[in-house]
């Protein structure tokens, strides 16, 4: 009887677990970005993980927003897809994609 209550105890204790993730805030320096795809844009670098932006700074590198105009070839995961004026458009964390080509355009709307 002890065992059965116990086991209950830790399936709903796991059940509880939810994975939240938090995003850094804009200008939060970091010291690693973990698997980064670099990015040039106007003749700088910036790098991008995990549907966050980072400008490097030294050895540091500094969250920054998505520079407009930049280009991806993949979206990040969880991104979601949105209709505008009939216009397929891609959204995620605030920041708006469009189709162009091979590649996916960071746009203003």
């Amino acid at each position: 009887m002890i065992a059965m209550v116990f086991l209950g105890t830790l399936v709903s204790v796991n059940a509880q677990r939810k994975v939240v993730k938090i995003y850094p805030k804009h200008g939060a320096v970091v010291t690693k970005v973990h698997t980064p795809n670099i990015v040039v844009h106007k003749s700088v670098k910036f790098h991008f993980s995990k549907g966050v932006w980072y400008k490097p700074r030294g050895r540091k590198y500094v969250v920054c927003a998505a520079p407009l105009g930049i280009t991806l070839r993949h979206l990040p995961r969880g991104y979601k897809v949105v209709r505008l004026n009939g216009q397929k458009m891609y959204k995620y964390k605030g920041i708006w994609y469009q189709k162009k080509g091979k590649g996916y355009i960071v746009v203003n709307v």
